[in-house]
């Protein structure tokens, strides 16, 4: 690939030839895949049936949970387990944000920019799958890429919002324990991989991209409790989009750099920009310089708020007639009581979670997942299930994943062909599953969703949104 004159240039009046030269091989090598396993499971099975599709990895120094691949990259996202969200391909440099800002059970977190969900995936993991996250987005066509990966990898603590970030702040004032903001930026830092960015690329874009970074920002501390912690990133490397706005951001608003270790090699940010001296704290910030840590390149800082922010102008809370309701509910109740006969699911498993009933749809949520207005997210939680004429709940494919360890009865395991015709959506035929109705489906010791068996035979309920893609097994 061959740079374009204006990133040659600015690489160059600002890093010098060296860096420069270094930056052309970087773009034009191969790109290094890695894999982001959950942070509190056992993975060791899954890394184990990797090989058999001939998929070799190796652990990553300082981070337990990520590997690296070696061999079958051309596998690595067709597999089975990777469809069921047992890991995540993701780049190294992609999985620093979180683990700086390392939310736990009881932190109320944002995530201001939050597609496709790499980084909400683990924040959501870091967070063992409760409490309560909150993912915006402004496309709603990146949107359905968010929403795609938190219900594959089996989340119920998200709520997702379809809101100008800078604006978001008159409806979350003073309210999230950790803020996120991994802000739209020029991309210079990921350009190996995205090599269209040389052809739109020009410093009056970055500039342009950094007042909107410094407004994302500014909303994010606004949001953030005092004594709050907020993380700012970005994928690219110019200092207009990076130190310039740290430094805005320390001139003007009641917080301070947080010392940070990162668990790969970094260099502190730049604290002089051509002649004019910027605030020396910015020494502070991390640089991630894609050949040093073979990945990609990266800008990461982490802030505390010491005091209160000036309160935006009022805005009238919408109503909100959604409410969720408990496992006592007498509206939920019958539902779970059928449920817990029909799959053997001991029924205290339900209390772990609450409940939103939307016209014939029911949704659930970690049961400490707080918000007071429903009305205002496109989604909340996992799909649970679908009430039929009857009045009777069908456990929708996705919960029967998240509670799979728990059904002890209607446990289908099915062969290797079998398999490839439910991902298909298709029904399998000439085989006695028992008695009719709704059941649960296995292969290799994974619960991949759900079925119903009726005179014809097996009918699929995979859903089509994860069909979208060729799925390997082996």
């Amino acid at each position: 690939m061959e740079l374009s004159e204006n990133i040659s240039n600015y690489i160059l009046s600002r890093f010098g030839e060296d860096y420069l030269e270094k930056y052309k091989d970087y773009v034009n090598s191969d790109f290094t895949t890695f894999l982001r396993f959950p942070k509190f499971t056992d993975n060791s099975k899954i890394i184990s049936d990797l090989t058999k599709y001939g998929i070799q990895i190796e652990t990553v120094e300082n981070i337990p949970f990520v590997y690296k691949v070696l061999s079958g990259n051309e596998k690595i996202g067709k597999t089975l387990e990777f469809n069921l969200g047992k890991y995540y391909i993701q780049s190294l440099s992609s999985m620093l944000p979180p683990i700086v800002l390392n939310p736990t059970v009881i932190d109320k977190t944002l995530d201001l920019c939050a597609a496709p969900g790499s980084k909400t995936t683990q924040l959501a993991d870091f967070m063992q799958n409760n409490g309560t996250l909150i993912a915006n987005e402004i496309s709603m066509d990146r949107i359905k890429m968010l929403v795609h990966n938190l219900d594959k990898m089996n989340f119920t603590n998200f709520g997702v919002l379809n809101t100008k970030g800078e604006l978001l702040n008159k409806n979350f004032y003073q309210y999230f324990d950790k803020v996120l903001v991994d802000a739209p930026c020029s991309a210079l830092g990921i350009i190996q991989k995205k090599n269209e960015v040389s052809n739109w690329w020009k410093l009056s874009q970055a500039e342009k991209l950094a007042d909107l970074q410094t407004r994302l920002l500014i909303s994010g501390i606004k949001m953030a409790k005092v004594g709050g912690e907020i993380v700012y990133s970005t994928c690219t490397l110019t200092l207009e989009e990076n130190e310039l706005v740290v430094n805005t951001i320390l001139k003007n608003y009641p917080v301070e750099l947080m010392e940070i270790s990162l668990p790969i090699k970094s260099n502190s940010g730049f604290t002089k920009y051509g002649n004019e001296q910027l605030n020396p704290e910015i020494k502070k910030t991390h640089r991630i310089v894609p050949w040093e840590s073979n990945s990609e390149g990266f800008f990461i800082c982490k802030f505390r708020k010491f005091d209160e922010t000036e309160k935006p102008a009022k805005v009238d809370k919408m109503s909100s007639e959604l409410r969720f309701k408990s496992h006592k509910d007498k509206n939920v109740s019958k539902y779970l009581v059928n449920l817990e006969k029909e799959f053997d699911i001991a029924y205290p498993i339900f209390k772990n979670f609450k409940y939103l009933v939307k016209n014939t749809d029911i949704y659930f949520v970690s049961e400490n997942f707080e918000i007071e207005n429903i009305d205002m997210f496109l989604r909340v939680g996992a799909k649970f299930g679908s009430i039929d004429k009857n009045d009777k709940v069908n456990l929708h494919t996705l919960a029967s994943q998240i509670l799979g360890n728990h059904i002890g009865r209607n446990l289908i395991e099915l062969t290797q062909k079998e398999m490839e015709i439910y991902l298909g959506g298709g029904i399998i035929r000439n085989k006695d599953f028992g008695v009719f109705g709704q059941k649960i489906v296995r292969f290799n010791d994974m619960i991949v969703g759900t079925a119903v068996n009726f005179k014809e035979g097996l009918k699929s309920q995979f859903p089509r949104s994860h069909r979208t893609q060729t799925i390997i097994l082996e």
